[in-house]
C-alpha cells in the first residue's frame, strides 16, 4: 500500500529557505536597459544606458564585437578602479551604474557592444547593444553650399568686371569721337 506522508512545518521551512536562496542566486545580478538598438551619426556621442544591481561591488566590463573581431573597451568597479583600453582612451565615459558613454563616433564603431557584470561570488550576466553609425550627409550639403557661394561670388565679380569694361569702352569711344570732330573753326562771315 501507498503511504502518504504530509510535510511537517520543518520540512516546509527548509524547502522555502532553499527556494528563496536559489531565487536570490538567480537574481543576484540584474541589468536593466531601456534601449538596446541605437542609431547615431559620425562625430556624435552615444550613451549606453544600463542600471546594474547586484549584491556587493560588481565588476563591469564592456566589449566591442564586429565582423573584424572583438576587443575590450574597459573594465571597472564603481568607486574602486577604472581601466579603459588604449584604443578608447579619451573617448569613453564610465558611470557607477554600469552605463558607458562613447564620444566622437566613427564609422568603425558600428557593431555589437556587450556589458558583462560579475559579482564578488563569481556570478555573471551579459547584455548586448547594437550600434549603427551613419555617415553624415550634411557634409555633402555644406560642400555644395560653399561651392555655390564661391561660384556666385565669381559670377558677381565677372559681372562687375564686364560692367566696368563696358563703361570704359563707351568713354573711350566718346573720347575718340570728340577727337575726330573738327575743332571750332571760326568761319568768317562775308559782308553782303
Amino acid at each position: 500500500m501507498w503511504h502518504f506522508r504530509f510535510w511537517d512545518v520543518q520540512d516546509v521551512a527548509v524547502f522555502l529557505s532553499i527556494t528563496l536562496y536559489m531565487c536570490h542566486l538567480a537574481g543576484a545580478i540584474s541589468i536593466n536597459s531601456s534601449q538596446r538598438n541605437l542609431i547615431r551619426s559620425v562625430q556624435e556621442d552615444v550613451f549606453f544606458s544600463v542600471d546594474v544591481t547586484c549584491s556587493g561591488v560588481p565588476t563591469i566590463q564592456w566589449s566591442f564585437m564586429s565582423g573584424e573581431g572583438s576587443r575590450s573597451i574597459g573594465t571597472w568597479q564603481p568607486r574602486v578602479f577604472t581601466n579603459i583600453t588604449e584604443d578608447y582612451s579619451g573617448r569613453v565615459e564610465t558611470y557607477e551604474n554600469g552605463s558607458m558613454g562613447l564620444l566622437d563616433l566613427r564609422l568603425q564603431d558600428s557593431g555589437y557592444y556587450v556589458v558583462s557584470v560579475e559579482d564578488p561570488a563569481g556570478n555573471s550576466q551579459d547584455v548586448g547593444f547594437v550600434l549603427k553609425v551613419n555617415e553624415v550627409l550634411y557634409e555633402d550639403l555644406q560642400y555644395l553650399s560653399v561651392t555655390a557661394i564661391a561660384l556666385m561670388f565669381v559670377a558677381g565679380l565677372l559681372m562687375l568686371t564686364m560692367w566696368l569694361l563696358h563703361k570704359a569702352c563707351r568713354r573711350i569711344k566718346a573720347w575718340r569721337r570728340r577727337k575726330q570732330m573738327p575743332e571750332n573753326d571760326a568761319t568768317e562771315l562775308q559782308p553782303l
